[in-house]
């Protein structure tokens, strides 16, 4: 797995997919938005939807009037073919084309949304480094929501290998960093009548972290 080209692959999945050909199709993030309203995020709020690709959560926010979005992926044709589709809205938005294990940022966020892209992080060195990024990179008392594949969900994505996560071990997993609020279990359905079953967690983020 270490010759893997992460990059390259998933530039194949968004140039040859059409939008609704993929597992995790959602026109209505139903999950995310809920932690959105949850915590009653400000419209001033710095969000950011890591691997949020052509994902429909930009869509919401723009309608829900938030103001400081970005959205970060791997694929740079993914971020390209959410912008087309916004339009003119696409202009609102901070577009990052980066992998998240080595994105480099000076700011800080108040929300950072994560749904499916950290459960392909499988190597210990990865998710250490992901969580040392969510540190650095998340304010003291920001919210971190996380989504991935639950014990009981597939243990691949688009025929790569993925790690799936509990309660248990996702908690544990941001310890060093982040108290747990709340996690919630979802079954997705996708395009193809299966459903993949999640976990979704929310966090806030230490005040005695730097």
């Amino acid at each position: 797995m270490n010759d893997f080209d992460s990059k390259k692959h998933w530039e194949h999945i968004y140039t040859t997919k059409a939008l609704n050909e993929v597992s995790w199709y959602q026109p209505v993030p139903s999950t995310s938005l809920h932690f959105l309203e949850q915590f009653n995020i400000p419209k001033t709020a710095k969000i950011i939807d890591v691997g949020g690709g052509d994902s429909f959560f930009v869509d919401h926010l723009l309608d829900l009037g938030y103001q400081n979005i970005s959205v970060l992926d791997i694929s740079s044709a993914a971020l390209e073919r959410a912008q087309q589709r916004l339009g003119d809205k696409a202009t609102k938005v901070t577009w990052i084309v980066a992998n998240a294990t080595t994105f480099q940022t000076t700011e800080r966020y108040d929300f950072w949304h994560d749904r499916a892209a950290f459960h392909f992080l499988t190597q210990e060195a990865a998710i250490n480094q992901y969580v040392h990024i969510l540190n650095e990179h998340i304010k003291p008392g920001g919210i971190l929501v996380l989504g991935t594949f639950s014990e009981q969900g597939p243990k691949k994505c688009s025929g790569i290998d993925i790690k799936q996560y509990s309660e248990a071990s996702m908690t544990e997993t941001m310890a060093p960093y982040f108290d747990k609020i709340n996690c919630m279990t979802v079954a997705h359905a996708t395009p193809f009548d299966t459903l993949q079953h999640f976990i979704f967690c929310s966090f806030r983020k230490n005040n005695n972290c730097i």
